[in-house]
């Protein structure tokens, strides 16, 4: 691991100092190559043109103190490699530390909001005089059994299992990066089992179902365009939602969005068909929204149930069941898992399976849709 001082610009003229901890790098299932970083900021703003004598003063006092501390992650990282006892470290709070990385994922609504559930229940199964000393084995099968067991909801019923997947997985998570950052020289993480993920129910339009639909008044227009843009292309609502005319590329006789996906924040190409674009309508300038007009709101969310209901549609639809339909109407006319993966930006092709799934027990279903012939 290489660990670097560096700095940002911050707009009142000041550098955030922080350092990058990198660990190297790795291929994903997309074959691409991610860097893996951790960073740790410091809190020390040196001046970017120090002026005055006190200003100097300051920058000179603040380089000494940032290359001490770069010196001692230096050291406790020398000493966590050999597995040397950090006898200072091992007696940190593990609730503490919790806490910190939960803060680390303030930038991710949602997943800081999965971290904090989760802190909220290990306080109730873990003191908050624990220290990294007292982690071993025993501990974290207590922790385990406690989400399996005892946790509840606020409405005082027992977690669902994907609730025991999530928030166990956010406390393995933060046992990995206490052995990464030396307050464990045993990664217990990779001890442990985590809880089995159910499956949720996807529901989808079948391509009747979209004729249908797509034949339907919807009262706005844009919420049509878009929903029938995201069946057949597959992106999300918050992709559609920001997609600009500068990320939609007109190439000969295809058409393609570049976007960057806000929920994995990967960096998508994916081509789309001539009806698909179609829907974008006339180009306009680079930085105008495509879907002028679209927001999210309790009334968008009904006119969709409304909508269905005028097509005859009685599921429970929402915006995001088109992407559910361009996934399993991809896997029923004959595109391969894979590719289905790839085109709905999935991590891992085991959330795409779901799909696959969905389409082997339609299969199953159309095997008895022959009536009995006499013989």
């Amino acid at each position: 691991m290489n660990i670097t001082l560096k700095k940002k610009k911050l707009k009142n003229g000041k550098f955030s100092l922080y350092l990058e901890f990198y660990k190297g790098s790795t291929l994903n299932l997309d074959s691409k190559r991610i860097h893996l970083r951790d960073f740790e900021y410091l809190k020390l703003y040196p001046h970017q043109e120090p002026k005055t004598a006190a200003e100097k003063k300051e920058n000179k006092e603040i380089d000494n103190l940032s290359e001490q501390i770069l010196s001692i992650r230096k050291a406790e990282y020398f000493q966590g490699k050999f597995d040397i006892k950090n006898t200072s470290k091992s007696k940190r709070l593990f609730l503490d530390y919790f806490i910190e990385k939960t803060e680390e994922k303030i930038d991710s609504l949602k997943n800081y909001g999965n971290w904090t559930a989760t802190s909220l229940h290990l306080k109730r199964c873990i003191s908050s005089n624990l220290t990294f000393d007292e982690v071993d084995e025993n501990f974290v099968k207590r922790v385990r059994l406690y989400f399996d067991k005892e946790a509840k909801t606020k409405s005082d019923t027992p977690l669902s299992l994907n609730s025991k997947y999530s928030y166990y997985n956010k406390f393995k998570a933060c046992l990995r990066a206490a052995f990464d950052d030396g307050y464990l020289s045993i990664n217990y993480a990779s001890k442990t089992k985590s809880f089995e993920q159910a499956e949720s129910q996807r529901e989808y339009l079948t391509f009747q179902e979209l004729q249908q639909l797509a034949q339907t008044e919807c009262k706005y227009n844009v919420l049509k365009r878009a929903f029938i843009f995201s069946c057949l292309v597959g992106l999300r609502w918050s992709d559609i939602n920001t997609l600009v005319w500068s990320e939609v590329r007109d190439e000969d006789n295809s058409s393609r969005v570049n976007f960057r996906q806000e929920k994995t924040d990967g960096v998508e190409y994916l081509y789309i068909s001539a009806q698909a674009r179609e829907l974008l309508q006339t180009r306009q300038s680079p930085t105008d929204r495509v879907f002028v007009g679209l927001k999210y709101s309790a009334v968008y969310n009904n006119e969709i149930v409304r909508w269905c209901n005028r097509a005859g549609i009685s599921k429970h639809i929402t915006f995001h069941s088109a992407r559910h339909t361009n996934a399993v109407l991809l896997l029923e006319n004959g595109a391969d898992i894979y590719t289905v993966s790839k085109r709905l930006g999935h991590r891992e092709i085991r959330t795409t399976a779901i799909y696959a799934k969905i389409v082997d027990q339609k299969m199953k279903e159309a095997a008895n849709l022959i009536p009995n012939i006499n013989i």
